[in-house]
């Protein structure tokens, strides 16, 4: 296979293996798919806490996830609150409700990326990350400098 096609079954399969432990915690917990996957963005990106930062990041469509934010509120998992400073952004808030499942999105995470790291030394990892952190911020600024055209 050719370097993009790699790197695109790379990241499939990460994506499947993601999808496959977010979807035991939402059995496990009772809740949606898209429930589950705003939770799980909301605990891994404690800076990020938009709906649209949800929709632009996860590539999800904004009715799903306003559904789940609707839904998760009422639950008392989630809170959504607007500061004085900027009044147009709702920020959601996980609740201590939540704690348990966040705690075990953080074991699931754990594990998911132990499979992936697994055999990698610690400086093949931080060389993997950094790498992979460069091919994003390149992309991102052909985009930027392209207005997401071609």
């Amino acid at each position: 296979m050719g370097i993009i096609t790699d790197q695109l079954v790379s990241f499939r399969y990460v994506s499947k293996f993601h999808s496959l432990v977010l979807k035991e915690i939402s059995d496990k917990f009772g809740l949606s798919d898209m429930e589950i996957n705003v939770i799980a963005f909301l605990h891994n990106n404690p800076r990020l806490d938009t709906a649209s930062d949800i929709v632009e990041l996860r590539r999800l469509s904004k009715s799903n996830v306003s559904k789940a934010v609707s839904s998760l509120c009422a639950k008392g998992l989630l809170i959504s609150r607007t500061y004085e400073s900027d009044r147009r952004k709702v920020h959601l808030i996980l609740t201590a409700k939540a704690y348990p499942i966040e705690k075990e999105i953080s074991y699931c995470t754990d594990q998911l990326l132990s499979v992936v790291f697994d055999g990698f030394t610690k400086e093949e990892e931080e060389c993997f990350n950094s790498l992979n952190a460069k091919i994003r911020d390149n992309i991102a600024r052909f985009f930027e400098d392209n207005n997401g055209k071609r």
